[in-house]
């Protein structure tokens, strides 16, 4: 690998998925001003929107995640609907 080019500011983060709560601790160097505390410990707390515990493909089961409402926002623009 090459020198100079990772980031050496790893630390532990706590990331959640918003869709299920599903959290996990893992080390990353992602900025956030949110802490939770996990076993009486604080920790950064990183949310996102869709993970492998929501997300269809991963879970086997098909359906509609749309929490920013980008499907909307698509139809509006070119003028569609979506029948479901």
């Amino acid at each position: 690998m090459k020198k100079g080019i990772h980031p050496t500011t790893y630390r532990p983060v706590v990331f959640r998925d918003i869709t299920t709560n599903a959290e996990w601790i893992t080390r990353s160097t992602a900025k956030t001003d949110k802490t939770t505390v996990v076993d009486g410990k604080e920790y950064p707390l990183y949310d996102l929107a869709i993970s492998s515990h929501s997300h269809p493909f991963y879970t086997g089961k098909r359906k509609l995640v749309d929490s920013e409402g980008r499907i909307e926002r698509f139809n509006k623009k070119y003028g569609r609907t979506t029948k479901m």
